[in-house]
């Protein structure tokens, strides 16, 4: 490996934020928010947004643990849990349209977890149809959903697929057994590709695979097995994420150790290698551990600088207006974030008293604003203008004595107040982006609160 890239590895496999909002959930103010504050904040917002909004929907229920996973799931077989969940999710709802001014307009709905497919058809479709009936879809909506394929029939694709769902994104991870075992999720190339097939018969128009380099266990080699298999179950899109190892949030990752994770110049030559081959493939990179194809509409946004980024990852709806619903899920009005209770429990138990089940949340400043923005466009179009209007002058100071190492280490271009990432840069932009993290500076370190930045 380069002598360079082993230095860069040192010096930055550090532990940083993913950035999917600023500030991160870490350095949330929740004495800056309550439940008025933050009705008063989406009414205003949807307004502004002339009725336009997104929904995420967390269904947090799994029958079995992946031991990688660091989302907010909880592991059970007893499906009896589904009927006052989703009616938990409506009641919520109902919270929200209460402050509407007019019948919402839906651009996205979006369902993660956990595993969604938990859930039968029958009541992913009573779901959706109560929350859309008295809105309005967007002509060009897109409804997605996380699939695990040893959770999803036929029939859950077909009732999607009737009810407006075009997109669909499969967890995959890795092909190899040996590492399938060791994260406790055995899935065959044969399973995966009969659910993808399904979702095409049913009319989804485009696929996502979640691929992850770095799980214990792993070698370039499974990345290379892993990707040669793309060519046939022909995705538009591949999330190529880096493991996240945090045992300390998720105590499922104790079930291996540090010994059994490859090393980060390991995890370098995954990329690097898998990058090479996605795009023999012709995937191009955009974002962050992020490939589209040519044809595909997350491609184009990126290509015209108009990919957006959220909670719910990259998009091509710029939507200052997303509605969380279900524990533990994130709500974002632009100007505040509220996070839910993660506790299904707890959850449940605020909705049937009437409240919004809000456990914690933020209300961003003048500060927060500017940063959020220049942290988005470096995730998503590779550049930023610092307009120094409103900034810490010693911030900003300490700012670009960084973004001058990270330039000398051809990571960035730094022209004026214009900062660029370099292709050399790319797999550091968690790096780069924090360098403009005010919060993070301000709290000297991320150790046991992000996961490493490759």
């Amino acid at each position: 490996m380069n002598q360079n890239i082993t230095d860069l590895l040192s010096k930055y496999d550090t532990a940083v934020p993913r950035y999917t909002s600023y500030p991160t959930v870490p350095y949330w103010e929740p004495e800056t928010i309550n439940t008025e504050k933050w009705k008063n904040s989406v009414s205003k917002m949807f307004i502004k947004e002339e009725g336009e909004l997104c929904i995420y929907i967390h269904l947090p229920f799994c029958e079995s643990l992946c031991t990688f996973c660091a989302c907010n799931k909880r592991i059970t077989k007893n499906h009896k849990v589904e009927e006052p969940y989703i009616s938990a999710l409506l009641k919520e709802w109902a919270i929200y349209k209460s402050l509407l001014t007019s019948k919402p307009k839906i651009k996205e709905i979006h369902l993660g977890g956990g595993t969604p497919t938990f859930f039968s058809p029958t009541n992913l479709a009573l779901l959706i149809h109560e929350i859309t009936k008295d809105s309005i879809i967007s002509e060009n909506h897109e409804f997605s959903i996380e699939v695990h394929p040893n959770f999803t029939t036929e029939q859950h694709l077909i009732t999607l697929g009737n009810i407006g769902f075009n997109r669909i994104s499969v967890g995959v991870q890795d092909f190899d057994f040996e590492v399938q075992f060791a994260i406790n999720r055995v899935q065959s190339y044969e399973k995966t590709k009969e659910v993808i097939d399904w979702a095409r018969k049913a009319g989804f128009e485009s696929v996502n695979i979640d691929l992850v380099y770095g799980l214990p266990k792993q070698t370039v080699k499974n990345i290379e097995y892993t990707i040669s298999h793309m060519a046939t179950l022909k995705p538009e899109r591949i999330a190529f994420y880096s493991y996240a190892h945090v045992p300390w949030k998720s105590k499922g990752q104790r079930r291996y150790t540090e010994a059994d994770l490859p090393t980060s110049s390991d995890k370098w030559k995954m990329y690097h290698r898998g990058k090479e081959l996605l795009e023999q493939q012709s995937f191009a990179s955009i974002g962050m551990d992020h490939f589209a194809l040519p044809t595909d509409k997350l491609w184009q946004a990126a290509s015209k600088g108009k990919m957006h980024r959220n909670f719910m990852g990259y998009t091509t709806t710029n939507s200052k207006l997303i509605i969380g619903l279900g524990a533990s899920a994130i709500s974002d009005s632009w100007n505040a974030f509220i996070q839910n209770e993660k506790e299904v429990e707890k959850y449940q138990e605020k909705i049937e008293a009437g409240e919004l089940p809000i456990m914690t949340g933020h209300v961003l400043n003048d500060e927060d604003l500017l940063l959020r923005k220049l942290i988005l466009d470096l995730m998503c179009i590779g550049k930023t203008e610092v307009i120094n209007s409103g900034l810490d002058e010693v911030f900003l100071r300490e700012a670009f004595q960084k973004l001058q190492q990270l330039e000398e280490d051809d990571l960035v271009t730094v022209k004026s107040n214009t900062i660029s990432v370099t292709v050399k840069g790319a797999i550091f932009i968690r790096n780069i982006c924090a360098s403009l993290d005010a919060r993070l500076w301000r709290s000297g370190s991320g150790q046991k609160v992000f996961s490493k930045a490759i």
